[in-house]
């Protein structure tokens, strides 16, 4: 049953560089600074993409962060192989090989090439900063 009392506001990321992560997702996604600002002793940028937030945040005082795997291919799916959240996903509506031709010329990593899901769909993952990992799937 879903619950039309909740709206989806926005996924939060802690990165080692926040400002540098942010301007990631600007130059590779097209995505926009909506707010930057520091909470509870450390960065918090408000990144606007795809009409939701990504809220990219510092290390905070007392925090000692793990480091996250990189997504990786398996026979016939991709798995972080850890729990918790394993990627995020967007569907891009257009040429999705070309854009992704784009971004790696930018020097982003697929580190799932572009594949055909159980869909039928061409998808792939996209590595972000800090080991995020990005699912792109044509509409």
């Amino acid at each position: 049953m879903s619950s039309s009392a909740l709206i989806f506001d926005h996924i939060h990321i802690i990165s080692r560089t926040p400002k540098a992560t942010a301007d990631w997702y600007v130059e590779m996604l097209d995505a926009t600074i909506a707010k930057d600002t520091v909470a509870r002793g450390a960065p918090q940028i408000f990144i606007e993409l795809g009409g939701k937030y990504l809220v990219v945040r510092g290390q905070r005082p007392g925090e000692n962060p793990v480091e996250t795997r990189r997504i990786e291919p398996q026979e016939d799916y991709s798995s972080h192989n850890e729990w918790g959240t394993d990627h995020f996903g967007f569907l891009f509506n257009g040429d999705l090989k070309a854009f992704c031709d784009e971004l790696k010329k930018k020097g982003v990593v697929l580190s799932v090439p572009l594949k055909r899901g159980v869909n039928g769909k061409l998808l792939c993952y996209i590595s972000a900063p800090d080991n995020v990992s990005i699912e792109l799937m044509e509409v």
